[in-house]
């Protein structure tokens, strides 16, 4: 699985942060690991340099053989935050989409 980072100018840390949210997403989906080709992570500050409450967005985007991507979003009061909770909605819409094509 191929993952994709993108981040916005208000992101700090960009290196250390790829590598550990790299390292998270690679265990949290990895029963998904021969159905996924690429994820896509859009991470950005919705508030840039004012301070907020949930102005933290996470966005990914999983791209599927032989189906159309999936994407799901989050905002929290943190990075790691939102990514946890993308993470989640994206294993679940997985399941869902799997699941389908299986029952057929």
């Amino acid at each position: 699985m191929q993952i994709q980072f993108n981040t916005d100018n208000n992101i700090a840390g960009k290196d250390r942060l790829k590598e550990s949210i790299s390292e998270t997403l690679t265990d949290a989906l990895s029963k998904f690991n021969n159905k996924i080709t690429r994820l896509e992570v859009h991470l950005s500050d919705e508030n840039g340099q004012k301070s907020g409450q949930n102005d933290k967005r996470c966005m990914l985007e999983a791209r599927l053989e032989k189906l159309k991507p999936i994407a799901v979003t989050a905002d929290a009061g943190s990075i790691d935050q939102a990514v946890d909770a993308a993470t989640n909605k994206l294993i679940a819409a997985l399941n869902t989409a799997l699941g389908k094509i299986k029952s057929y």
